[in-house]
């Protein structure tokens, strides 16, 4: 019994896709699109819009591909890609403002276990302002430092700072409101 090769090794895959094989660009393509679109919802709340996003950041991915210098996870290098397109998207479609906080402090938050599904979580991410949700999304799913997010958006770290610490308070307070809401229906 012989057994075939399904699966190119990822560097070899690459390699075919920067030399414009569109089958080893398609199975990128098809490995990766359910992640990153996931990446792009995270950012997006349509998922029309995020999909659309998603595509034009995959054929960014593509014309760049050549520039890939296998330092590092393959994966993270296109789910950068992908937060950048979101992030330029939000820019142009949103004209997100960020409002210098000069009387923030960073304050605790506890972390409440919660019952809550995927897509409440997602819902409540969703339901936070532009510029809160986008801070929120690049520090706490991306793991940025401030410091990358300052220089990412083009503001200063105390404003990401705050930015973060008004997200994180207004989902302790919609967490909060949602748990009193089911425990008063129970």
């Amino acid at each position: 019994m012989k057994v075939i090769n399904l699966h190119k090794d990822e560097k070899e895959l690459i390699e075919l896709a920067v030399e414009n094989n569109r089958h080893a660009q398609h199975q990128i393509y098809s490995k990766f699109a359910p992640k990153m679109l996931s990446v792009c919802r995270q950012y997006i709340k349509d998922v029309h819009q995020a999909e659309d996003i998603m595509i034009t950041a995959f054929m960014k991915v593509f014309t760049g591909l050549k520039n890939f210098e296998h330092k590092g996870s393959f994966e993270g290098w296109i789910r950068r890609i992908m937060v950048n397109e979101c992030i330029s998207f939000i820019r142009v479609d949103k004209k997100v403002k960020f409002i210098e906080d000069e009387n923030f402090f960073e304050e605790r938050h506890n972390n409440i276990e919660s019952q809550f599904s995927v897509e409440e979580i997602q819902f409540l991410i969703d339901s936070l302002p532009e510029g809160y949700k986008m801070i929120f999304n690049l520090y706490a799913i991306e793991g940025f430092k401030h410091q990358e997010i300052a220089s990412m958006l083009g503001i200063s770290e105390g404003t990401s700072k705050s930015q973060l610490s008004h997200a994180r308070k207004m989902l302790q307070e919609h967490i909060t409101t949602r748990a009193q809401r089911t425990d008063a229906v129970n």
